[in-house]
């Protein structure tokens, strides 16, 4: 068993003093950057994103 999994199994909810803000990275023009970097009109494309979701159905 992992340690990761033993602590959520010991503690399965963080109250809010013990939550961190996490900073999410993306990839752009071949280089990563944080998002809150971003320009207003960046940030909108950004949450306007679709993932790829590939399907595999037998018939």
């Amino acid at each position: 068993m992992s340690d990761l999994s033993v602590q959520t199994k010991l503690s399965p909810e963080l109250k809010d003093e013990e939550r961190t803000r996490c900073e999410v990275w993306t990839r752009v023009m071949g280089y990563h950057r944080p998002v809150s970097s971003f320009n207003i009109g960046k940030k909108g494309e950004f949450k306007e994103r679709q993932f790829f979701n590939e399907c595999h159905t037998v018939q």
